[in-house]
C-alpha cells in the first residue's frame, strides 16, 4: 500500500502542471470566447494557449471555428475550474508535506513542468 501511495503522489505532482494548463485555459476560453478564424492568427502568449488547449497543437494555419457555451455551462466551467484548481494545489502542497526527503516530489513536479513544453518544441513543424 506504502508503494501505491508513492506511485500516485508522483504521478499526481507530474500530472499537475498540465492539468492546471488545460483547466485554467478551459476556463478562460469559457469566458472570452472570441475565437481566432485560424490557429496562424495566434499572437500573444494566451492566443497561444488557447490554440493548444483547444486543438493540442502549437499554433499554425489550420482554419477552425467553435461556437461560445451557453452561460449555464459557462458557469458549471468556472466552478469546475475553481474547484479542480483548488484540489491540484492542495494535492502539490500535501505532497510536498507527506514525506520527509521532498525532491523526488520536486523532479516529479519540474518534469511535468518541463516535458509538455518540450514535446510541444520538438512537435513545432518548421
Amino acid at each position: 500500500m506504502r508503494t501505491l501511495r508513492r506511485v500516485h503522489l508522483y504521478l499526481g505532482c507530474f500530472f499537475a502542471p498540465m492539468l492546471l494548463f488545460y483547466i485554467l485555459t478551459g476556463w478562460y476560453q469559457t469566458l472570452n470566447p472570441n475565437r481566432l478564424k485560424s490557429p496562424g492568427e495566434a499572437e500573444t502568449l494566451v492566443q497561444k494557449f488557447r490554440v493548444i488547449h483547444t486543438d493540442q497543437i502549437y499554433p499554425t494555419e489550420h482554419e477552425f471555428t467553435k461556437p461560445s457555451s451557453p452561460k449555464l455551462y459557462q458557469a458549471l466551467v468556472v466552478v469546475m475550474a475553481a474547484a479542480a484548481t483548488a484540489t491540484i494545489v492542495l494535492g502539490i502542497i500535501l505532497a510536498f508535506q507527506t514525506l520527509r526527503n521532498n525532491w523526488p516530489v520536486w523532479i516529479s513536479f519540474g518534469l511535468g513542468l518541463l516535458l509538455p513544453v518540450i514535446l510541444l518544441w520538438l512537435g513545432q513543424k518548421k
